[in-house]
């Protein structure tokens, strides 16, 4: 089992930045593979970035340039670091693992609670 909790998110103004964390506990050995997503109100969860096995990464069009996902596997937590924030960033951002590679895909075995992020114009 595997448990996961959001950090970091808060509001902010456009071109402003935030890092957001995911702390995982639990059976963290074989999850390889992390993401993170975002869905604001009456739309689709859409993928973000994740991150593989060797450290390669994979960004959606929307944020290429503005978001960096990392992690750092001592501490067992996953950051979204989002620099440049727009006003259609605005979602709940959800971190997510397995042990299977989904990439962009909301099909992961493990979801964290969420953390609200607000850009203003």
């Amino acid at each position: 089992q595997v448990q996961l909790v959001e950090s970091g998110g808060a509001s902010v103004q456009a071109g402003g930045s935030l890092r957001l964390s995911c702390a995982a506990s639990g059976d963290t050995s074989r999850m390889t593979y992390m993401g993170w997503f975002r869905q604001a109100p009456g739309k689709v969860r859409e993928g973000v970035a994740a991150i593989r096995l060797f450290g390669s990464t994979v960004y959606a069009d929307s944020v290429k340039g503005r978001f960096t996902i990392s992690k750092d596997n001592t501490k067992n937590t996953l950051y979204l670091q989002m620099n440049s924030l727009e006003p259609e960033d605005t979602a709940m951002y959800f971190c997510a693992a397995d042990r299977v590679q989904w990439d962009l895909f909301p099909r992961y075995n493990y979801w964290g609670q969420g953390t609200q992020v607000t850009v203003s114009s």
